[in-house]
């Protein structure tokens, strides 16, 4: 409480001192008094004085040649021999807890936060249409949400065109079967295509190979046909129902396979060069924040937002219980290893405008103030690109106090020639 006290006092006084400064320097200067036996005229010339003057033999001199006086050499006691360092007893420097440390090398992290949103992963992804038109007939998968298995049936459909084809086929494979023995290679070679075709148009419709073959071992036309689930998954969309009219190209079904799921997150333009393909990542969740999941960074988008000058990336999450929604919303922190860099700690750095300046500990109380350049700043450390070397020792705490001080001695050193100040 006491180290508080004085480090308040200490800074009000200083602040009290730079304000009384600058004011006396704002004023003019002050004319030094007028000589004795000279009045306000004093150093006027008046018609006919000069004649009077020269028969008197007075002789006048003018203000201006007259010798100006040596200026003040300042206080000693307030210079140091090295320019720019600043001398502070170190009982003083004890008081408004000044700490030093060594400058070293030593491991950076980059550490990047963000937030993310869970995607269905695209790949993983598929749309159930038809290329024909009809009407359902029954409806084995009827919910949003429901899990399919590749191959399953989803429904049947009825179609007059898809029964016409069927008749082809059967006519045609009647053809072949008739003519294919022909003398004339013409008209077995015209069964043989035309039974080709009618069965080329049944796999164009997504007909599976089971139902042609079932199809030429009954030798009886169906009046409806299943069509079946293209991968296993989760459907998350369904805009078909029990006697409705299909379009060819209609989209019936949006199946998902959320066993592995993206999460994307954008990046600011700044961080991008410590983004790269194959980092880890921890992901966090809002439904239970306790549980760290690690994502693969495995794609950069090539595009920015102008907007937010944001990029996005891709990170890949396993997910086989199903946890994770799409469009949930994650906290990712990325990790870049930046390898062993010069640094200090950020807190001894004093930004002035475009320059950054730290105090460099001389010994026995004094301070050099020294401009740096600094680089790539993660957490509390900043590296250092020019200005410091290994192994010097640099002020970490109090530096606004010592900073104070030493502007408040350039002022004084500098008032301490000017007439009138004693």
């Amino acid at each position: 409480m006491m180290i508080r006290r004085s480090l308040i006092g200490t800074g009000i006084a200083l602040v009290l001192m730079a304000g009384l400064l600058i004011w006396l320097l704002s004023s003019p200067a002050l004319v030094p008094p007028a000589e004795s036996g000279q009045g306000e005229m004093a150093g006027m010339e008046m018609p006919g004085m000069e004649q009077s003057r020269e028969g008197l033999g007075v002789r006048s001199e003018k203000r201006e040649n007259k010798q100006k006086a040596p200026p003040r050499t300042p206080d000693a006691s307030r210079l140091t021999p090295e320019a720019g360092t600043v001398t502070i007893p170190p009982e003083r420097l004890q008081t408004i807890g000044v700490k030093y440390e060594q400058v070293s090398r030593r491991p950076l992290e980059k550490i990047i936060r963000t937030v993310g949103r869970v995607a269905v992963d695209e790949r993983k992804l598929a749309k159930v249409t038809i290329k024909f038109h009809g009407w359902i007939e029954q409806l084995f998968v009827s919910a949003t949400g429901d899990h399919v298995k590749k191959g399953q049936q989803l429904f049947t459909i009825y179609s007059p065109d898809l029964v016409a084809t069927q008749e082809e086929y059967l006519l045609a494979l009647q053809g072949r079967m008739q003519l294919g023995d022909s003398d004339l290679p013409e008209v077995a070679r015209g069964s043989k295509d035309l039974l080709e075709a009618t069965r080329h148009r049944l796999h164009l419709w997504d007909i599976g190979e089971e139902h042609i073959r079932a199809l030429e071992r009954t030798k009886q036309v169906s009046k409806t046909l299943p069509l079946h689930s293209p991968i296993s998954g989760t459907v998350i969309s369904k805009n078909i129902l029990q006697g409705a009219h299909v379009e060819p190209g209609e989209e019936l079904y949006t199946i998902a396979d959320l066993s592995r799921v993206w999460v994307l997150a954008d990046i600011y333009e700044y961080e991008l060069s410590f983004v790269k393909v194959g980092q880890q990542a921890a992901v966090t969740f809002s439904y239970d924040p306790g549980k760290v999941l690690t994502g693969r960074l495995n794609f950069v988008y090539p595009t920015l937002d102008p907007k937010t000058r944001t990029a996005k990336v891709r990170f890949e999450l396993a997910n086989a219980d199903e946890q994770l929604k799409p469009d949930m919303y994650a906290n990712v922190e990325l990790r870049a290893n930046l390898g062993t860099r010069l640094a200090i700690p950020q807190e001894a750095i004093i930004e002035s405008g475009q320059k950054q300046v730290v105090f460099l500990h001389l010994g026995g109380g004094k301070l050099e103030p020294r401009l740096i350049k600094t680089g790539v700043k993660t957490g509390e450390w900043s590296e250092v690109l020019a200005g410091l070397k290994e192994g010097e020792h640099i002020v970490t705490s109090a530096n606004f106090l010592i900073d104070s001080e030493s502007r408040l001695k350039s002022v004084v050193d500098s008032m301490g020639g000017m007439p009138g100040m004693k």
